[in-house]
């Protein structure tokens, strides 16, 4: 792992992604003081919840993708690059979807004449026994056929984000109290069995990193004692390509200091990929 104050080195490309929980709430409480020195290269962003204009004000001199939610004041992703992208596309493909600020596509071409696709994607948080969950699984499903012409279409490609499933007994400190909870049901984590196993053979990139390890967790509860605690879930992913996978050198968890100085729920996952 590297400091949050180290750049990528050696022609990296450095990505993140975060579930700002809001952007304009994580603005004023300094999420401009951690972008200013991370130097990100691709920035994915979760919930943004903000009109896009406030959006492309916020990120003046990125290149801003921005999927805004018909409901208002709920979910919205982006992505802001250093460089501009050759295509974009907003959502997944299913048009029950289309508005739902869930999903967005951007195509960065290489050297060598590679080109690398990036998503940011929000996944539905769920609840049991509701429409929620059964929009969850539809999402879920249309994963599954998403990602592998993703991997066609590109020689790397990274899908990045709140994914909402803990996979494994190591992505949730509490696990054994949760295994009935939207987040860890045996149904949700089998999708993430079929994504990273071989049927579609995608990497989590994060756990290859980490090891066989609990965690690194990725968001807490506001409840009670579980920031510093560290009770916390590891549902942010950058999940990639086998290609993509095998140049990831680092993974940071940009974990706050302390609970009264952060700026979402959700902490920064980092990775600088050698490319």
């Amino acid at each position: 792992m590297t400091s949050p104050e180290s750049a990528p080195k050696g022609g990296a490309l450095r990505i993140a992604t975060v579930n700002v929980n809001g952007l304009r709430a994580a603005w004023r409480k300094g999420m401009p003081e951690w972008l200013g020195t991370r130097e990100v290269d691709i920035l994915c962003l979760q919930e943004v919840r903000a009109p896009d204009p406030t959006v492309h004000e916020y990120f003046d001199g990125w290149h801003v993708l921005h999927a805004e939610a018909d409901a208002k004041g709920r979910a919205g992703v982006a992505i802001a690059s250093r460089e501009a992208p050759t295509e974009t596309r907003i959502g997944i493909g299913d048009d029950y979807f289309a508005t739902a600020g869930r999903w967005v596509e951007a195509d960065f071409a290489l050297e060598g004449g590679r080109q690398l696709t990036v998503v940011s994607a929000y996944v539905h948080s769920g609840e049991v026994g509701t429409p929620k969950q059964d929009d969850k699984y539809r999402f879920l499903d249309v994963m599954l056929k998403r990602l592998p012409e993703l991997g066609e279409l590109s020689d790397y490609a990274l899908v990045v984000g709140d994914l909402n499933v803990g996979h494994t007994p190591l992505d949730i400190r509490n696990w054994k109290a949760n295994q009935k909870r939207a987040g860890f049901l045996p149904e949700e984590r089998a999708y993430f069995d079929r994504f990273f196993g071989t049927e579609i053979g995608w990497r989590d990139v994060h756990r290859d990193l980490a090891g066989q390890v609990d965690g690194p967790y990725t968001w807490w509860s506001q409840r009670g004692k579980a920031f510093d605690n560290d009770a916390g879930w590891r549902i942010d992913y950058q999940m990639a390509t086998p290609s993509l996978a095998a140049v990831a050198r680092n993974a940071v968890v940009d974990r706050a200091s302390a609970w009264d100085t952060r700026w979402s729920d959700h902490a920064p996952l980092v990775i600088d990929y050698q490319l």
